[in-house]
C-alpha cells in the first residue's frame, strides 16, 4: 500500500513540476501605423512566473489588428485593416521557434477588417467599415482560396455618428459549431447563421437575427462552455446582455453593465472572455474609464457583479486569459504595452504583477501551445 500511495505522490508531483514549468506561446497582433511595429510577435510566457520573453516577429505587416490559430498549431491568419485595400493573410507557423512565414493573401471582400476566426475547412472574416462578412476556404497547404460566400449589410440605427451604416464587428463560432454569429455595431443586431463547414455554396444560412436596445452597439460575446448562454458586450452604453441559447434561438433573460454608477466620463467597451473554469466573466472598458469589470456566474447563467479593477493603461482593446486561468493580459492600444494581472481563482479579482511587455498597439492577444 505504500509503494503504491508513493509511487502515485511520485506522479502527482512530476504533474504539477510540469505545470509550473510549462511554457506557452503568446502570439499578439498590432496596428503598425502609430509606432514602430512589425506585425505580428510571438512570446514565449512561463506559466511558473507570469513572465514573456520575445521569440520571433513578423517585418512589415501591414495592421494586422486581429489573427486567428489553425486547431493543428501549423498556421495563423490574420486581418490587414487598411481601408480599401483591406485583406486577409495566411502564414505558416513555426510554435517551437515562434517564426512565421508569409504564405499567402485574399482581398478581404470589404473594408477594413477587425475579426477573423476559422476552423479546419474555412476563415471567416467581419468587415467592419463596410458593414460586410466572407467565407474564405482552406488549401491543405495552409493557404487561403478564395472568397466563397459575401454577406453585404443594410441599413443603419440611432446613433448619427458610429451607426450611420452597417459595422459588422464580430464572426465567432457557437462550441457545437453548427451556427456562426456575427454582431454588427451599425445596426444594433445581431445575425445568426446556419453553419455547414463542407457546403458548396451556402456555407453560411441565415437562421435569425435579434435587435439590442437601439444604440447599444453589439461588439463582442462569448459563450459559456456547453453554448447554453450568450453573453453580448455593447460598445456604445457599455451593457452586457446575458441570453439563453436554444438552438441559435436567443432568448434575452438579464442586463448588466461594465460602468460604474458613479462615473463620469467616456465610455467604450471592449472585449468579453470568461475564465477557463467558467466561475467568472470579464469585460473590458476604455474610453477614460480604462477598467476591466469582474462578474461571477451563478448557476441559472445569470452574471453577479464582483470587483472592477484599473487595467494600468489607456486603450485596453483586447485581453486573453491563459489556459490555466492564472493570469489575464491587457493589451493597450494606446499606451503601447500588455500589463499582465494575477487572477485569484476563488473570487475572481485582479491583481498587477507589476510586469510589463513593452509593444507598439498591441489589440489582438493569443495564447497557444509551444
Amino acid at each position: 500500500m505504500n509503494t503504491r500511495f508513493n509511487f502515485l505522490l511520485l506522479l502527482i508531483t512530476i504533474s504539477i513540476g510540469y505545470s509550473q514549468n510549462k511554457h506557452l506561446n503568446l502570439v499578439v497582433g498590432t496596428y503598425t501605423k502609430s509606432c514602430e511595429s512589425g506585425g505580428i510577435y510571438t512570446y514565449d510566457f512561463d506559466l511558473s512566473n507570469g513572465v514573456a520573453i520575445l521569440k520571433s516577429n513578423t517585418e512589415k505587416i501591414n495592421n494586422p489588428g486581429f489573427l486567428t490559430i489553425s486547431s493543428d498549431n501549423n498556421f495563423i491568419y490574420s486581418v490587414n485593416q487598411f481601408q480599401n485595400e483591406s485583406s486577409i493573410s495566411a502564414f505558416k507557423f513555426n510554435s517551437k521557434s515562434g517564426k512565421l512565414d508569409f504564405i499567402n493573401s485574399q482581398n478581404s471582400q470589404g473594408v477594413n477588417p477587425c475579426y477573423i476566426t476559422n476552423d479546419d475547412k474555412n476563415v471567416i472574416v467581419a468587415n467592419y467599415t463596410s458593414g460586410s462578412l466572407a467565407v474564405f476556404s482552406k488549401n491543405s497547404d495552409g493557404s487561403l482560396g478564395v472568397a466563397k460566400q459575401v454577406f453585404q449589410q443594410f441599413g443603419k440605427s440611432v446613433n448619427p455618428k458610429r451607426q450611420e451604416s452597417p459595422h459588422v464587428h464580430m464572426v465567432q463560432f457557437s462550441p457545437d459549431h453548427k451556427y456562426v454569429f456575427a454582431t454588427d455595431l451599425g445596426k444594433d443586431k445581431i445575425y445568426i447563421y446556419h453553419y455547414s463547414a463542407t457546403s458548396k455554396k451556402n456555407i453560411l444560412s441565415i437562421k435569425d437575427s435579434v435587435s439590442v436596445n437601439p444604440g447599444s452597439g453589439p461588439r463582442h460575446l462569448t459563450f459559456n462552455k456547453s453554448g447554453s448562454f450568450v453573453y453580448l458586450l455593447q460598445e456604445l452604453d457599455g451593457t452586457i446582455t446575458v441570453y439563453k441559447n436554444k438552438k441559435g434561438k436567443l432568448i434575452k433573460f438579464q442586463e448588466t453593465t461594465v460602468i460604474a454608477p458613479d462615473f463620469i466620463g467616456e465610455s467604450s467597451a471592449a472585449d468579453i472572455h470568461i475564465s477557463p473554469d467558467g466561475r467568472f466573466l470579464y469585460a473590458s472598458n476604455r474610453g477614460t474609464a480604462n477598467d476591466i469589470s469582474c462578474f461571477e456566474i451563478q448557476k441559472e447563467g445569470s452574471l453577479l457583479f464582483k470587483s472592477r479593477t484599473s487595467t494600468q493603461g489607456k486603450g485596453p482593446r483586447n485581453f486573453t486569459i491563459d489556459p490555466t486561468g492564472n493570469y489575464l493580459l491587457v493589451g493597450h492600444q494606446y499606451t503601447n504595452n500588455i500589463v499582465i494581472f494575477e487572477i485569484n481563482k476563488e473570487t475572481g479579482s485582479l491583481t498587477d504583477t507589476g510586469k510589463r511587455i513593452d509593444i507598439c498597439s498591441p489589440v489582438c492577444l493569443v495564447f497557444t501551445e509551444e
